[in-house]
């Protein structure tokens, strides 16, 4: 499982010109899968996230996470994450989940993440969406699970 954070201070996602998300003041989170992912992985992750000290305290140090902040998760699947670009001109996604595995996972994760006590936002699974960002640092981090 692979997931690229973005500390942002607005984010949304849009499918048909429809809103389906939208966030002040958190992370913009971008979701992928590969083969093999399963429960431990979304476990680990959303623990991660939603602990993780990428948030500004009164010092301006990096000690504050998503849950002390009360801040938002925008979830956004992405399978381009694990595109492979080593060979040719066009992108492999052999390494990317299947849509029908990689769809209960992104769900999944979602729940887990609500779970936790993060207010979550969310794209649409297999749609073509539209993301705007306002990234806040810049602040971007990339997370693979510990078992990939």
């Amino acid at each position: 499982m692979r997931v690229i954070i973005q500390r942002s201070d607005y984010g949304e996602c849009q499918v048909n010109d429809e809103t389906t998300g939208f966030i002040e003041e958190g992370i913009v989170a971008l979701v992928g899968f590969t083969h093999g992912d399963g429960k431990e992985d979304l476990d680990w992750m959303a623990e991660k996230i939603v602990n993780l000290r990428i948030f500004e305290d009164e010092t301006e140090k990096m000690n504050v996470s998503l849950l002390d902040k009360g801040g938002k998760i925008l979830s956004i699947p992405q399978f381009t994450l694990y595109g492979d670009c080593t060979k040719g001109r066009r992108p492999n996604f052999m390494e990317a989940a299947k849509p029908d595995e990689a769809s209960t996972l992104y769900h999944r994760f979602n729940e887990l993440l609500l779970e936790k006590g993060a207010k979550v936002e969310t794209g649409k699974f297999g749609a073509t969406m539209k993301i705007s960002l306002t990234n806040d640092g810049p602040v971007t981090l990339i997370l693979d699970s510990p078992s990939k």
